[in-house]
């Protein structure tokens, strides 16, 4: 069983570069190049074949449509509900959805299926969640960091970016994508070879929870985020906002959690300092007039 696993590798490497309906016969290729045992031979091709259910799970997937789209992100929200407490503050949620909807209104994506809806987390920690579909969650440790609306809105751009660039649905489909390869792997290599695939479930399932843990669980890519944090630069100015209220609150992030990667923003996003350098880069590209000073009154009224 041993010998098999390295061309099974070679298998998984070309099954990234080629389209899932030819896996059958580069398997069986690979097996007569590589001089590989009548019974090796049969176990590729038995994986050729079980990756071959990737397509019809990425079928699945990029087919997603709005209404898919937000019904997937309710049932997210309604966990991340059941985890925290919802917030209830009228005036407080009305005012974060009027800032969502400036912001939305002048983006590129101002219609999705049922809207963008933002809720506050009772919990001081400093944290910001965004599901498909359009839903959008701020703790109210995070909203204590802002220090104008500037740097208020500049979370919500941030959250709303990730949502119009259709990150979490990356996360999911690559997840799915890798959960179907590897399923109908060792599906295939148990029927070949009589279920004994004990040290491949180890070596394969180990990095698949990683993969899923990292990106669904413990939050998006440090690209993601960074293109995150560049699309809300242009969400902001086009809203009339200030972008540099995004460097006003990474630095307060800064300030209050540090290095700390074990809670909140530190646990899901990349340190701000990393950030504030890559926002710097993108922040000339915009020359918006400074008008906070008319929404200092409502900000504290309601803050």
């Amino acid at each position: 069983m041993k010998k098999i696993i390295p061309l099974l590798i070679i298998v998984l490497v070309l099954f990234c570069l080629i389209s899932c309906e030819s896996m059958g016969d580069v398997a069986g290729g690979i097996a007569q190049v590589a001089g590989a045992s009548d019974e090796q031979a049969q176990a590729i091709r038995a994986v050729g074949k079980g990756i071959a259910t990737f397509a019809e799970a990425k079928k699945a997937a990029d087919s997603l449509t709005p209404e898919n789209e937000y019904y997937l992100g309710r049932a997210v929200a309604a966990n991340i509900a059941g985890t925290y407490k919802i917030y209830r503050n009228a005036a407080l949620q009305t005012y974060l959805n009027k800032i969502c909807s400036a912001i939305v209104i002048n983006s590129s994506r101002p219609d999705i299926y049922n809207g963008y809806h933002v809720a506050v987390l009772d919990t001081e920690e400093i944290n910001a969640f965004a599901t498909p579909g359009g839903h959008i969650f701020v703790t109210r440790g995070l909203i204590a960091c802002a220090s104008n609306e500037d740097a208020l809105a500049a979370v919500i751009a941030h959250e709303v970016a990730h949502i119009q660039l259709q990150h979490a649905l990356t996360s999911i489909r690559n997840a799915r994508y890798v959960n179907a390869a590897v399923s109908g792997a060792l599906a295939g290599i148990g029927e070949a070879a009589g279920g004994n695939v004990a040290e491949l479930t180890s070596i394969m399932g180990d990095s698949v929870n990683e993969i899923i843990t990292t990106l669904v669980v413990n939050g998006y890519s440090k690209n993601q985020e960074l293109e995150a944090d560049e699309t809300a630069l242009s969400l902001l100015a086009a809203a009339g906002y200030q972008p540099s209220g995004i460097l006003e609150m990474l630095e307060s992030l800064k300030q209050k959690q540090g290095n700390n990667k074990t809670a909140g923003f530190g646990k899901t996003h990349p340190a701000p300092a990393d950030r504030i350098t890559a926002v710097n880069k993108n922040l000339k590209k915009y020359n918006v007039e400074d008008t906070r000073s008319y929404r200092a009154k409502r900000f504290g009224a309601v803050i």
